[in-house]
């Protein structure tokens, strides 16, 4: 894990990850989060919902965003100010999300990066967004 500092940062930059969603990962962030909805756990509901299926946490992709900050870009030390996220569409279990953080505004003075944050599925959006994250200086 490298950690960047906000000397180290210019706009354009951006770090890629990938995640597969399976029923382990579905029934442990249901466990960690508390969100038992049963369209994420139980076939039977979600078969009756618009989706027909069972379907991934969207908050979830939301995770994968604040894993790519902060153990990628800029990586540890940094702190979430605010994320904004539209959801796009569902994120299926068994699909792989690919999550892309990239750098878009730069405040030096106030030590924030802004980020174009987006997660997808076969090359589609599924959630995209913009992330404020507070980095630290090289020198305190």
């Amino acid at each position: 894990m490298k950690s960047h500092f906000l000397e180290d940062l210019s706009v354009g930059m951006s770090a890629q990850t990938t995640n597969l969603v399976t029923e382990d990962v579905i029934q442990k962030f249901a466990a960690v989060s508390g969100d038992t909805n049963p369209v994420h756990l139980d076939a039977e509901f979600a078969a009756g919902t618009s989706f027909g299926e069972r379907i991934a946490h969207g908050m979830l992709s939301g995770a994968y965003i604040s894993a790519a900050i902060g153990t990628n870009l800029p990586g540890p030390g940094a702190i979430y100010i605010s994320q904004s996220m539209s959801f796009k569409r569902p994120v299926k279990i068994g699909a792989e999300v690919v999550t892309r953080v990239e750098i878009t505004a730069i405040d030096e003075a106030k030590a924030r990066v802004t980020f174009a944050t987006v997660c997808t599925v076969n090359g589609k959006a599924v959630v995209d967004g913009e992330a404020v994250v507070m980095v630290p200086r090289r020198s305190a």
